[in-house]
């Protein structure tokens, strides 16, 4: 009896389940949603060539390094790279005193709280600490870009692509969708997910950075760099994990040699 009641539940429940997915799809036929300047106009992130990309992938120190600076130059008085300490900046080519020197020298300064009298001082950044939290009073947290690329689809791509994507709205577009007009304050971008965002285009020119290696700092160029360095800073051992990643898969094809080598000589004697 048991059995049957809980045959019948079951069927009840596919019963409803069968019913509600027809009408959504017999919905989606008869009234299909309508167009949309999002739908229509977003675009995906554009391809960027970094040396990061591809199974083989390792990073270029000398474009990190320029990353670097577009980052602390352009993107550090808005976002945070909390994820990341200054020591960690070894790995891409700085000496132990050239680490320290940065971290020192950097304009935001470390907060320590004094136990004795309850109060919050500051102190010069050390290699142990990481880049500094930027909060605006009242507005809280802009976000973090340590692990930017790995919250976005394709992220340095789409990195790149944002940074190189502000322009005017197509006059397609505001033809066909009047109201899609770029909002007051908010700037148009095809790679951002609504089209519109807040952040005004932080590599608006050629020349922006003064790179110290004398590399030609035009937007794309900048966008590029500072991308690859968000990808590092997200993934600092890409290049340890594709070695690993390589030398699992030789390992695996000389096992499948060996075995198969086994197979035949066990059972050299045997038709099959």
């Amino acid at each position: 009896m048991v059995r049957a009641i809980a045959i019948l539940i079951g069927a009840g429940f596919v019963a409803v389940l069968s019913w509600a997915l027809f009408w959504s799809v017999e919905g989606l036929i008869t009234e299909p949603p309508a167009a949309t300047a999002v739908a229509e106009f977003h675009l995906h992130p554009k391809e960027v060539a970094l040396a990061s990309n591809g199974l083989l992938g390792t990073y270029d120190n000398r474009q990190l390094q320029r990353g670097l600076q577009v980052y602390k130059e352009v993107c550090s008085n808005c976002h945070s790279l909390k994820h990341v300490a200054f020591r960690d900046l070894t790995q891409i080519g700085y000496s132990a005193a050239q680490v320290k020197k940065f971290a020192a020298d950097w304009g935001t300064k470390a907060k320590q709280f004094d136990p004795k009298s309850g109060d919050t001082t500051e102190r010069p950044n050390t290699p142990a600490d990481y880049f500094p939290t930027v909060y605006y009073p009242g507005q809280g947290n802009p976000p973090d870009l340590s692990l930017i690329t790995k919250a976005r689809h394709d992220g340095p791509a789409y990195v790149y692509s944002l940074l190189t994507g502000y322009g005017e709205p197509p006059a397609a577009m505001l033809k066909k969708y009047p109201d899609a007009k770029t909002p007051d304050g908010l700037y148009f971008n095809q790679y951002f997910a609504t089209l519109n965002l807040a952040m005004p285009p932080p590599l608006a020119q050629d020349g922006q950075v003064t790179y110290l290696d004398g590399t030609k700092p035009t937007v794309k160029q900048m966008s590029a760099d500072v991308s690859a360095f968000l990808a590092w800073a997200a993934e600092p051992n890409l290049p340890t994990r594709h070695g690993y990643g390589l030398a699992v898969l030789a390992f695996l094809a000389f096992f499948t040699l060996l075995t198969y080598g086994a197979y035949k000589n066990i059972w050299r004697d045997i038709k099959h």
